[in-house]
């Protein structure tokens, strides 16, 4: 494997991936399982992209932990109850034959991951899904990563950092290689059978946010702060038809990560001792195991947006509110218009209570664990204040604390006067707010994801807007999404995984012609 600062050798490859996240893993290392030449070219500094700061989930229907379940499950099942995850309006615009299509090969991936040495637990249910069809990776998402970068060395494949590849290469009308810079040295890289793209969505890049969802959402970042759409705009280039690109999950509010790494990224991924913990993972009570996972789910989950129904206030860095708390997606557009793009959550007594047992959690991860308030005073402290003298939290956190009291007072008279307040927000209590409080922020706005890609076909060749294929180019994960909506835990990598392996294996096992009427070398003299 090439390590990040080591230029690879320009003498050809039969495939070249672009971008070293779950896709483009995937993608190498189905290439080269084929005895394929694959060099994987990976922007940042280490291979990851956003599979690998995600929670972990893979949902799939008839995987082997569902049999061992005694769960029943099928593929036209699973594709039934997919299309009830989003929005009507959003579901109408689905690709319903490539997503049938991908949800009948998903728990040939799941198993293909287990075969690499990877370990999950589940299934967990997650409802409108009949059954349980969660499959959750132990410790957590960076295992996808890290076995994947070691079964690719295994293998032969290159891995290329700090590699960015900022042209296709074209010979009349095929893509041959890549033009990209490796440690600040350009160059070009040709590629026999063609161009894999795996470079991750768009959500942290706000021009093609705000071409494509309107200028006032230009503001909200993303959650990976390098989703920046650069495999779209590579497929673009080349007169890839790109759809669905006004389609984002969020935005959503979430607290900013800790500085601390989470507990999970000090677990094995790999090896005897990561299955010795996947091994004891699925003999835990599943308290035990809720317990055990609770520390990043209140890292990555954002707060239940019924908080704000039940009375919860937004102030900025100055201690006043500025939106009505209860309008989505204008509370989040807000937020990200505030100074530094922050906000605070404050809670008082009434709410504290409520939100520390069942039904009422602060954020969950579906059926596997729920954080209260009492979780995010011990785990998240770096958020979390809580007292009775409320000037004095917002003085510690650096906010306004006379401003931040006097906002208080004056949402308290507008609720003994039972009127809407400035905002045009209306009462849902009728008690004022009083002590003690709990101070939760810095919060900011994401997306989570988006759903626009390049159409594909089924071998993910990438289609221009006549639905015929470009020759030489295929697409995976966020840049191949062919159209699909992915709402609900555990598709998205679902699908990266998918179809990077499918594609992989399409791009060697297809009879690829080369423009001269040749056909490329097989791979099978060298890896």
């Amino acid at each position: 494997m090439t390590t990040p600062n080591q230029e690879p050798p320009n003498d050809g490859y039969d495939v070249i991936v672009v971008g070293g996240g779950g896709s483009g893993l995937a993608a190498g290392i189905a290439v080269a399982e084929r005895g394929g030449r694959v060099l994987v070219l990976e922007k940042q500094s280490q291979p990851g992209g956003t599979t690998g700061i995600a929670v972990g989930s893979l949902t799939a229907a008839g995987t082997s932990l569902q049999r061992n379940a005694a769960i029943d499950d099928h593929p036209a099942d699973h594709a039934e109850d997919a299309s009830k995850f989003a929005p009507p309006a959003i579901e109408a615009r689905n690709n319903g034959a490539l997503r049938r299509f991908f949800l009948g090969e998903a728990a040939a991936t799941f198993e293909w991951m287990k075969a690499m040495g990877l370990s999950f637990v589940g299934p967990n249910p997650e409802p409108p899904n009949r059954v349980p069809r969660m499959h959750n990776v132990v410790p957590g998402a960076k295992a996808y990563i890290a076995s994947m970068q070691i079964e690719l060395m295994r293998l032969g494949g290159q891995l290329v950092c700090q590699a960015n590849v900022t042209r296709l290469l074209r010979q009349g009308d095929r893509v041959t290689g890549v033009a990209a810079t490796i440690d600040g040295r350009p160059g070009e890289y040709l590629a026999t059978r063609g161009v894999i793209l795996a470079a991750g969505d768009y959500a942290n890049h706000a021009a093609t946010i705000a071409t494509h969802k309107g200028a006032q959402y230009g503001r909200i970042e993303g959650i990976n702060p390098f989703a920046h759409g650069d495999g779209h705009r590579l497929a673009e280039s080349v007169g890839a038809e790109l759809r669905n690109m006004d389609v984002t999950y969020g935005p959503e509010l979430r607290f900013v990560p800790s500085s601390r790494r989470p507990f999970q990224q000090w677990l094995p991924s790999r090896g005897v001792s990561a299955r010795l913990i996947g091994k004891l993972a699925r003999r835990l009570p599943a308290w035990v195991m809720r317990r055990f996972i609770k520390r990043l789910l209140v890292t990555w989950q954002h707060p239940e947006t019924a908080m704000f129904d039940d009375g919860a206030l937004l102030l900025n860095q100055q201690g006043e509110r500025f939106v009505d708390e209860t309008r989505w997606p204008e509370r989040e557009i807000a937020v990200a218009n505030q100074p530094g793009k922050v906000a605070y959550l404050v809670l008082d007594a009434n709410l504290i209570r409520r939100y520390s047992a069942w039904p009422h959690f602060i954020s969950t991860a579906p059926d596997i664990a729920y954080a209260y308030a009492q979780d995010y005073r011990r785990l998240r402290p770096d958020v979390t204040a809580y007292g009775r003298d409320l000037a004095r939290l917002l003085a510690e956190r650096g906010l306004d604390p006379q401003r931040g009291v006097q906002t208080v007072m004056d949402y308290n008279a507008t609720l003994l006067a039972r009127r809407p307040d400035t905002f045009g927000r209306s009462a849902a209590i009728d008690t004022p707010l009083e002590g003690p409080w709990m101070l939760l922020g810095p919060l900011k706005a994401y997306f989570t994801t988006t759903e626009g890609g390049a159409m594909v076909n089924r071998k993910l060749q990438v289609l221009d807007p006549t639905g015929t294929p470009i020759r030489g180019l295929y697409a995976v994960g966020q840049n191949g999404l062919g159209g699909m909506i992915l709402w609900g835990h555990g598709l998205h990598i679902a699908w990266a995984l998918t179809s990077g392996r499918l594609a992989g294996a399409a791009i060697m096992d297809g009879a690829a012609i080369m423009d001269d009427g040749s056909k490329p070398d097989d791979g099978t003299t060298r890896k």
